[in-house]
Formats: structure tokens, sequence, C-alpha cells
């Protein structure tokens, strides 16, 4: 018995690796809806809203780290019209998977900055919902928790 199990695990464990690995490479709607999440943390460090608004459906629900909920015309506003002066968003990490004409990206963001004329940082976990309109991808729901550094 002992050299028959002697065989089947090692069989089980080779048979079974395809299926238990990682998958190592994005579609490419994985890597477009990664690349419209980077370009915009790179136009709200810039507070470029018109680039912004093109990545958001007229119906988005944006709910930020400390809880407030803005529609689409709220979230815009506040890009330019806060004491908050972002300069850099830092990707640290981010995963995105498709669900047909749906995708969820979820990861973690360091921000950096100046409010109210003083130096801040912050770092927050993300999840972003994208609905593809024909050939276009939008976010029409975004919600981030700010993370204590430990």
């Amino acid at each position: 018995m002992k050299t028959l199990w002697a065989v089947i695990l090692p069989l089980a464990a080779l048979a079974s690796g395809p299926w238990m690995q990682e998958k190592t490479t994005l579609s490419n709607d994985e890597t477009q809806v990664m690349q419209l999440e980077r370009a915009w943390n790179q136009a709200e460090a810039k507070q470029e809203v018109n680039a912004i608004a093109s990545l958001m459906a007229d119906t988005l629900a944006y709910t930020d780290y400390d809880g407030t909920f803005m529609n689409k015309t709220q979230y815009l506003h506040s890009i330019t019209k806060s004491d908050l002066k972002p300069d850099h968003f830092y990707d640290e990490g981010m995963t995105v998977r498709v669900y047909g004409n749906a995708a969820v990206a979820v990861g973690v963001y360091r921000e950096t900055g100046a409010l109210k004329g003083k130096p801040y940082a912050r770092r927050a976990r993300f999840t972003d919902t994208w609905i593809r309109f024909g050939t276009i991808w939008q976010c029409v729901a975004s919600q981030s928790t700010l993370l204590t550094d430990k």
C-alpha cells in the first residue's frame, strides 16, 4: 500500500500543476484597464480634469477613503477645488479581472503631495469597477480605503 501511495501522490501533484498555477499573462482587456488605471493616477496628480472625465461613466459612484460619497461632477470638482495638491501616485500592485463587459481592478497605491501647503503621504487600497461600452472602458464605481503603515 505504501508503494502505491508513493507512486500516486507524485503523479497527482504533477497532473494538477498546470491547473494550480497562477495566470501569468494578461488579456488585452486586463492590460487596457490596467493602463487606464495608471493614466487616471497620472491625470489626477496633474489635476487634468478632462482626461479623468473621459475615463468615468456619467453615472460614476465614487467613495473616497474618508467615506465621502461623490457623483462624477462632485468628484471632478474635488480634484481642482480642494486644499489637496497631489504630486505623485505610486502603484504598489494591482490586479484586473475581466468578466465579459465588466472588469474589477484592485490594488494599493501611495499618494504624496501637499495639503494646505504641508507635505503629506497616504496609502490606500482601492476597488474600481469598469464597464466596456462598445470599445471604450469607463469606470462606473470606485472605492478606496486608507491603510495605516505598520
